[in-house]
């Protein structure tokens, strides 16, 4: 169905409902009684879901009221209307080298000390209604995706030059964050959840807490028909490596979890890119039932078909920034042919102005004449019509009979400023931490294989080490032997959670659209995540520390074992904060690999086992102690070697791994007798040389107790976090410069 000057035109078919009755009568008339001629308001959500026609349906003949080139000056039914002027957006490029200079420039660019100013957006103008789709045209490279950034607050405020407004107030990018949404271009989705989970988990970030579980179960309900998604619901959105929906199914799912609090106004970056011509209608078609449901629909696309410009209520043309033609749908035979090239009949409108432009575009003068006939024809056509339409409602009182009809699900009718109106965040922190929480684990509960190889690889490590160190003695060779399986497994535990780069690199792109439109907090996000990693990693750390405590013989008893385990898991939470960290400041996965293992090892060499802290440089002592491995590794040290009562070395062992070694017994006696007379103390075999106490001076670890370097292992890992935190709130600003 399709709403048309304000009167909709049905088709006079028989449509069913899923329980077999029908939808629509064959009456023509009891439709238009249904439907009155002129609304005063635009229906509901609820009210359009329950006449809501298939979405294969033939489209009707489309008219629209001609509107003017600019902002409006009198009263409209309308609510709502969007009104941007003169909107000017430019770039810098730096010159090329070897760019010949005779060779001349493009119109859009200009040049000042060797850098090119590129004109992206130039003096854009126009308006869009409630219950409308704009659609913006043009070539690759036009600036269509720039006017959807610009239109939806995604430029820097200080680099786009114009105004905007709604309702004739210019609308503040806070409000605008709220009562919109920005379906992008790509697919950004959870892989292993299903089609109705997706929108369940949109629902309760987005819907507040004041809503039962039962409503936004229906909510998603609804929006599942309006989308026409009902025969993959419970199917999964799937990836590469899992078969889930198809391309058209996957963009509708895009366009609903931006949708599912009803915004008022909804921006879409090239939404029925690459789908096939009745996918791409089908997702148009679902725009069209969310305008006509009370919002501003504001959609960038390449090149409609005819069925698909049926549906658009008003189109701009672009052209290197420039605006070529802004208007209806049905203004484009009349413009062109003023412009002297009338569009033939039986042909596409929208491929012969496309066309028409690009051929332009390659002639010396570029489009400079249509952007001027556009100008003047705007004028002419602006007085002779006399006036263009504008909402008679003030923001403030258009916002809260939104809300009264079921928009902005989210909203709040209790206060009189706008921006407060709707809050900013439907739910309290905790809440989304919660929702936050049970998507990330229904999502890799569905790829166990994720943390089992993580678990097994962290087993296999421990058996390995288990076997090579497998029941160490207390002689100075066993000494050397467990100050090297110390080393290994500590560093071995942060090497491990290398595995959480990726994790947040694909993620990364769904956090930035889900925060931009204050779906959650960041702060909810950083928090949640750090809390379902604990499970996985009390686990992991179990798994290793009960394979090789008992096996290689470490000191303490259980006491002892207590101690090394939180010592592991210590070492888990900072290594897995420090590599979120750097996953949230570098771009690729193998960028991320390479900086990973290149600082662990730098943590390795000044952890103090390769050199002691005493021998370390004054140049490099500063890294010695930001060295993650070093608190860990002093830790189980002290856990090991703190005994007073224990003995590593004794009389004869002092000739061990010296050329003396290999002399027999009796040899080795008498020269501890020899020493005993020149020290003026009885050494024999058996007198114990060096105490665990010894063992720790020899290895500089002194300043430290075993308690405060498991407590600032634990800091470090909420440092990072913060770190973390930091940079998502500094990195993830979407905007561009």
């Amino acid at each position: 169905m399709s709403f048309v000057g304000g009167s909709m035109n049905l088709p006079a078919k028989s449509v069913t409902r899923d329980d077999g009755h029908p939808l629509f009568t064959n009456s023509k008339q009891t439709e238009l009684q249904k439907y009155p001629k002129k609304p005063t308001v635009s229906p509901t959500l609820a009210e359009l879901l329950m006449h809501v026609d298939d979405a294969q349906n033939s489209p009707v003949d489309h008219r629209a009221v001609e509107i003017g080139y600019g902002c409006s000056s009198l009263p409209s039914s309308n609510p709502f209307f969007l009104c941007f002027n003169n909107l000017t957006y430019s770039v810098k490029v730096r010159k090329k080298l070897g760019s010949i200079p005779f060779c001349g420039k493009n119109s859009d660019e200009t040049e000042s000390n060797g850098i090119n100013t590129k004109i992206l957006l130039n003096e854009i103008s126009g308006e869009a209604h409630e219950g409308e789709i704009m659609a913006v045209l043009g070539a690759s490279g036009s600036g269509k995706s720039t006017l959807i950034d610009a239109l939806a607050n995604r430029i820097a405020k200080d680099s786009l030059k114009g105004t905007l407004t709604l309702n004739g107030e210019v609308l503040e990018s806070k409000l605008l964050r709220v009562i919109s949404a920005y379906v992008m271009q790509d697919d950004l989705l959870f892989p292993m959840l299903t089609v109705e989970e997706t929108l369940m988990f949109s629902a309760e970030f987005r819907l507040p807490r004041s809503l039962s579980k039962s409503k936004k179960k229906a909510r998603v309900q609804a929006l599942i028909d309006q989308l026409g998604l009902r025969n993959a619901a419970k199917t999964v959105i799937g990836d590469e490596g899992h078969r889930g929906v198809s391309g058209g199914e996957r963009r509708r799912v895009s366009i609903g979890i931006d949708i599912i609090h009803d915004p008022i106004v909804l921006f879409l970056d090239e939404p029925t890119s690459g789908l096939d011509s009745t996918s791409a209608f089908m997702v148009v078609k679902v725009l069209q039932r969310i305008a006509q449901s009370g919002s501003i629909v504001i959609m960038s696309i390449h090149q409609p078909s005819y069925r698909i410009l049926s549906l658009l209520d008003r189109l701009i043309f672009l052209s290197h920034g420039n605006t070529v033609f802004a208007g209806s749908p049905g203004m484009l035979p009349s413009f062109f042919a003023e412009f002297g090239h009338p569009i033939p009949e039986n042909e596409n409108k929208t491929e012969f102005a496309l066309d028409l432009i690009r051929e332009l575009e390659e002639t010396p003068g570029g489009t400079k004449s249509l952007v001027e006939f556009n100008k003047s024809w705007q004028a002419r056509k602006n007085q002779r019509n006399g006036f263009s339409m504008r909402s008679n409602l003030s923001l403030k009182d258009a916002i809260s009979a939104s809300i009264s009809k079921g928009k902005l699900v989210s909203g709040a009718t209790n206060d009189s400023n706008p921006t407060a109106s709707v809050p900013t965040f439907a739910n309290p922190l905790w809440i989304e931490m919660m929702v936050i929480a049970k998507r990330s684990m229904t999502n890799s509960r569905r790829m166990p294989e994720l943390f089992g190889i993580r678990l097994g690889a962290v087993v296999i490590t421990g058996i390995i080490l288990a076997t090579m160190f497998w029941k160490l003695d207390n002689s100075p060779k066993g000494v050397q032997e467990r100050l090297g399986f110390f080393a290994f497994a500590m560093s071995t535990t942060f090497y491990t959670c290398a595995e959480a780069i990726p994790v947040f690199l694909q993620e990364r792109y769904i956090f930035m659209r889900e925060t931009a439109y204050n779906a959650y907090r960041r702060s909810s996000y950083v928090l949640a995540h750090s809390l379902i990693s604990i499970p996985s990693l009390v686990i992991l750390s179990m798994a290793f520390a009960a394979i090789t405590f008992w096996a290689v013989g470490l000191a303490g008893g259980f006491s002892g074992f207590f101690f090394f385990f939180l010592t592991i898991f210590a070492s888990f939470w900072a290594g897995s904060s420090f590599v979120t960290f750097l996953s949230g400041i570098v771009s690729h996965v193998m960028l991320g690999f390479t900086v990973v293992v290149a600082v662990l090892a730098y943590f390795l060499l000044f952890s103090g086992f390769f050199i002691s802290r005493n021998r370390i440089p004054l140049y490099w002592i500063w890294f010695h102690y930001i060295s993650l491995v070093k608190y860990p590794y002093e830790a189980v040290l002290q856990n090991e070697f703190d005994d007073p009562t224990k003995c590593f070395v004794r009389g004869v062992q002092m000739f061990d791994n010296t050329p003396l070694g290999e002399v027999p017994l009796s040899m080795k006696l008498k020269l501890l007798q020899s020493m005993s007379g020149v020290l003026g103390v009885n050494i024999t075999g058996s007198t114990c040389v060096t105490t665990g106490k010894d063992l720790l001076v020899q290895q500089g670890i002194t300043d430290i107790n075993k308690w405060n370097c498991l407590w600032i292992i634990i800091a470090w890992g909420f440092f990072f976090r913060i770190l973390f935190y930091l940079t998502l709130l500094l990195g993830s600003k979407n905007k561009r410069k």
